[in-house]
């Protein structure tokens, strides 16, 4: 059993709760989804370059920088055939921070089975990705307050949107919840001046840490 790994290094976590500290990520090839704003879009092509690794060379790896927060990117990470397997083993070690990147349109229902489950940062895709009809709205259900959820917003329709979400499934009061701005196409105050027009307590905005140390579209980073 394989998973096809794109890119893995040690960098900050750019959002999120471990913003600002180190993180070693794993990036998986391949999505299921096309978003107007992808900034991975190259690692969702067919032809992609990737290095075939075992459950087993993942973790070796992962311990070998002695780094705690593990970050499991893609594309999409939950479509890697048989990564429950890697999840079991990765969760296993109770030293280790595991989180996901996942899309919002895989059901997570089965990984909330896992013995020690990962957190996961789920996108709720807005209008302006093309993509929200994707969207599984009962993923809301198993969040808990260790998971995120993330809203990359890029318009003032995107943010009513999510604010429309956030309080029909009372998501503060269960999880995590971050606004993050499509990068270039709105501007971080208007995001600020609607999280105060509309009394938005408890949610957090968050900018990509790693697109303002390095240049928005460097890779391994």
């Amino acid at each position: 059993m394989s998973f096809k790994v794109v890119e893995k290094f040690i960098s900050i976590n750019g959002e999120g709760s471990l913003s600002g500290q180190l993180a070693v990520f794993i990036r998986f090839a391949g999505c299921n989804l096309k978003c107007s704003y992808c900034d991975t879009e190259w690692a969702n092509k067919d032809g992609v370059t990737y290095e075939l690794m075992t459950s087993d060379a993942i973790y070796e790896y992962i311990k070998s920088t002695e780094i705690i927060n593990i970050t499991l990117t893609g594309g999409e990470p939950l479509l890697q055939k048989d990564i429950i397997e890697l999840l079991n083993k990765l969760c296993s070690d109770e030293t280790l921070n595991i989180e996901i990147e996942t899309n919002g349109s895989v059901l997570l229902s089965k990984f909330f089975d896992i013995e020690n489950p990962p957190a996961f940062t789920m996108d709720y895709k807005l209008p302006s990705s093309g993509m929200e009809d994707k969207m599984i709205l009962d993923n809301f259900k198993y969040l808990t307050s260790k998971d995120t959820v993330k809203f990359v917003s890029g318009s003032i329709e995107d943010l009513q949107r999510a604010k429309n979400i956030i309080d029909k499934y009372k998501l503060v009061d269960k999880t995590n919840v971050y606004i993050s701005p499509v990068y270039g196409k709105i501007d971080m105050s208007e995001i600020v001046e609607f999280m105060k027009d509309n009394k938005m307590n408890g949610v957090n905005l968050q900018m990509q840490l790693h697109k303002v140390i390095w240049a928005p579209d460097k890779r391994g980073v």
